[in-house]
């Protein structure tokens, strides 16, 4: 059994809800070979994250996949990059404001998911849900987690990704509804 730590965020904002963490609550104990770990984590730069790898250092998963907002894409999108930038064109929950600094001084520019985007989704396309292959994670709180966690696990059998999900209905267009999105994403973790 693959130990599985999967988070989603609060909401941000002004936001009354965040579909990521909305999603991530309505996943199932188990999917095929994972045990799933759920964590809310706060939509603040460097907390998220910290959030993450404290819990990571608890329960030891095999792979991490954080889950989050990305307001204006249709599909459930795997994150294929998280690259070395803060940069906010709002605030986040705790008022930070990053302009172009980087998530790690002298790391590298870029650093690759270790989960494997392309067969996730594949798998949620082949659930009859939209699915694809994103490149770029943004610069807000999103990215800057998925960057710590791909740079805290080089060299390391932790395995980490970061997956996008729609708006609810509720939000805005365009969206998904939340049982498409937890069926999205339980295909997605199967591709583990």
């Amino acid at each position: 059994m693959k130990r599985l730590l999967i988070t989603g965020f609060d909401p941000f904002g002004g936001a009354q809800i965040n579909p990521s963490w909305e999603a991530v609550k309505g996943l199932p104990e188990r999917i095929g070979a994972c045990e799933l770990t759920k964590l809310r984590i706060p939509t603040v730069f460097g907390t998220a994250a910290q959030t993450v790898l404290d819990k990571a250092a608890e329960v030891l998963p095999d792979v991490i996949l954080c889950i989050g907002q990305a307001g204006g894409r249709g599909a459930v999108t795997p994150e294929r990059i998280g690259i070395n930038i803060r940069s906010a064109k709002i605030p986040d929950n705790a008022g930070n404001r990053p302009d172009g600094e980087p998530v790690v001084p002298a790391g590298p520019d870029g650093i690759f998911s270790t989960v494997p985007v392309d067969a996730m989704a594949a798998a949620i396309c082949g659930a009859g849900l939209p699915g694809a292959v994103s490149n770029t994670a943004g610069t807000f709180v999103c990215n800057d987690t998925l960057y710590t966690l791909l740079y805290h696990y080089a060299d390391t059998p932790v395995r980490a990704g970061f997956i996008h999900v729609p708006y609810l209905p509720e939000q805005g267009t365009p969206n998904l509804s939340l049982e498409k999105i937890i069926q999205a994403l339980t295909a997605a973790i199967q591709a583990l």
